[in-house]
């Protein structure tokens, strides 16, 4: 870490903060408690799966329709920083108040997962927006990469504190119940999640940027609708983004529903946490690992590389029948899923002009909020219709196939 600057680091240590978010709540714990509660309620394994993909197919789809709006906005002197700590407040709030929840409000239970991914998702955008404020062209792979490892590792300490007090409360060594420990466990994220947001807001500033001028929300629009004529000239972003919203759809389908796919699966909770923890730790050193190959052979090969490590996840996935099958699509993953993200972060980084960022990291946004969309209504309508969620998962190998073929005609960053 030496090697970065302060600013470099303080951007980082948000990821390390806000990734406990990122297996606790949507990947970890909140889905086997909120499965818990739908079947207590009465609610069959596959509709509950349904109703979780359909939660985050709303709250991706405000987050679409708000990302560019603010996002032009936040271009201006002063906007960003305040819009990123006005969406990680509600997230972290959000995650606070899970902690009050009754474990048979199901419902209840999916509005406030909303709130947390709509304040999780917004303050990403104006996060992934100040990559190029904190860093230069030449060190946004290594500068991104790493910060998705710092993620994965700083993620498991509040995971392997959460999953050591759920097991002690299910062997009845702690005085409590397996429900009291999982609310334990959302209020221990919402404070790890707030502790490592403040060294970002502390040291990071907004270097690029336009200066304030009358009417900001009107003239705002104006360059929203500029902007959208301008990606629609610019070939590269404009395949760029539109390869991205079909290969991110399914990366981040797998990422928000595995535990949802393993119960389904009927692997026991504990087991899906020890996997979870371990996909963790695997998945810190491969996105560094991504970040170098990437200065090596190119961002762009690297990215060819995770999307073909994804078509065999999700045709594996069509044929997992037990709890093994489930491990080796989980360290399949690991390989792979911090370093597209954070490659993906990289290159369009690069691609986009440095004042105008923001805008265009809300159009980012767009293409990946609509991606969420499809990918969870797709695995919830076909888990409905077939009663089979591997089913779901398979079908998102057309989404990675479409992203490849496309990415293939996206220019290297350096050509253009």
């Amino acid at each position: 870490m030496k090697s970065f600057s302060k600013e470099e680091r303080s951007w980082m240590w948000y990821d390390w903060g806000h990734s406990a978010y990122s297996i606790i709540i949507s990947t970890a714990v909140f889905p086997l408690f909120y499965k818990a509660s739908a079947e207590n309620a009465g609610v069959s394994a596959a509709d509950s799966t349904a109703y979780l993909g359909y939660a985050i197919a709303i709250s991706t789809f405000i987050l679409a329709l708000l990302g560019p709006i603010l996002g032009t906005v936040a271009d201006y002197q002063g906007f960003k920083k305040t819009f990123f700590a006005g969406f990680s407040l509600l997230g972290i709030v959000a995650t606070a108040l899970l902690t009050f929840i009754p474990n048979d409000s199901w419902q209840l239970l999916l509005v406030c997962y909303m709130f947390i991914a709509i304040g999780s998702a917004g303050s990403n955008v104006f996060y992934d927006a100040f990559l190029v404020d904190v860093t230069d062209d030449e060190r946004m792979n290594k500068v991104s990469a790493r910060g998705f490892a710092l993620g994965y590792i700083g993620s498991t300490i509040p995971f392997i504190v959460s999953i050591a007090i759920i097991l002690l409360a299910q062997q009845e060594v702690l005085p409590i119940s397996v429900t009291a420990a999982s609310q334990i466990a959302f209020f221990i994220t919402a404070v790890w999640w707030g502790v490592f947001t403040l060294p970002m807001l502390r040291n990071v500033r907004q270097k690029h940027y336009i200066d304030r001028e009358p009417r900001i929300v009107a003239n705002s629009f104006r360059r929203l609708f500029a902007t959208f004529k301008e990606i629609k000239r610019h070939r590269a972003i404009f395949l760029f983004l539109l390869a991205y919203f079909f290969y991110i759809d399914g990366v981040g389908t797998i990422i928000t529903m595995s535990t949802a796919y393993g119960t389904d699966l009927g692997i026991e909770s504990t087991d899906l946490l020890i996997i979870l923890f371990v996909t963790q730790v695997v998945a810190a050193p491969f996105a560094v690992l991504y970040g170098r190959l990437a200065d090596r052979f190119s961002g762009k090969i690297m990215l060819y590389a995770g999307i073909v490590v994804y078509i065999i996840v999700c045709v594996y996935a069509y044929f997992m029948k037990s709890a093994f099958d489930f491990w080796v699509l989980a360290m399949l993953v690991a390989t792979s899923q911090g370093g597209i993200q954070a490659l993906s972060r990289a290159y369009f980084a690069r691609m986009v002009p440095k004042q105008g960022a923001n805008r265009f990291f809300g159009f980012y946004n767009i293409f990946d909020k609509f991606a969420s969309i499809l990918g969870p209504l797709l695995v919830g309508v076909t888990a409905q219709l077939t009663g089979n969620t591997n089913a779901g998962v398979f079908s998102l190998v057309l989404l990675f196939l479409i992203g490849i073929v496309i990415l293939m005609r996206v220019p290297e960053v350096r050509a253009e």
